[in-house]
């Protein structure tokens, strides 16, 4: 897991009184109720339950994480990735993730969701599933390679249950021929028109 000073957007070593605060001000932006049925409602839901592990591990933890370093340039990079993403800023969302070198996990779900929210499916999945294979263990990434799954899922049931339906329809106009030709031998016709 990520800094969870960072994801609260803190510094190290905030107090008890300092971390309430502000994960109270990031549940109340980030809450998925307030985004009904947008697209980015997974996004929010992801971050809140991120919100909600990383104020956990404050609080429950504090002596543990007060004298535990994190910085890496990566995080902060990501870190401003996401704002973006969260914001919609998604081509300068890309325009970062492409200038960063280190194609970890992390860039992987970051430009799977950008391209999810470009409707580029495919791309989408790919990156995101790279992500998995890359990170094995992370609830987020797995979590929204379901939800992408569970939507492929229904679109092809969807697809290919019409298109099932527009057989059946060649299969009795097949049978209808075939019953008109034996009719046409025996001296009758059910279909005149053929």
């Amino acid at each position: 897991m990520r800094n969870p000073y960072e994801i609260l957007e803190l510094k190290e070593g905030a107090s008890q009184e300092e971390i309430k605060q502000a994960y109270r001000n990031l549940a109340r932006k980030y809450h998925p109720d307030q985004y009904g049925d947008n697209p980015l409602k997974d996004l929010a839901e992801d971050k809140m339950r991120e919100l909600n592990e990383a104020y956990e591990q404050l609080t429950k933890n504090s002596n543990e994480y007060s004298n535990h370093s994190y910085s890496s340039s990566s995080d902060l990079d990501f870190n401003s990735i996401r704002m973006n993403i969260n914001r919609g800023n998604f081509s300068y969302a890309e325009q970062q993730l492409n200038n960063v070198s280190n194609r970890n996990a992390e860039w992987n779900y970051l430009m799977g969701i950008i391209n999810m929210n470009k409707g580029w499916y495919d791309a989408a999945f790919n990156y995101i599933n790279t992500a998995c294979r890359l990170d094995p263990f992370n609830r987020e990434y797995s979590n929204t390679l379901n939800s992408l799954n569970n939507k492929n899922r229904s679109y092809r049931q969807a697809y290919y249950g019409s298109n099932r339906n527009n057989g059946e329809f060649c299969d009795i106009c097949l049978k209808l021929w075939c019953l008109d030709s034996m009719c046409e031998c025996c001296g009758g016709d059910i279909i005149s028109c053929c």
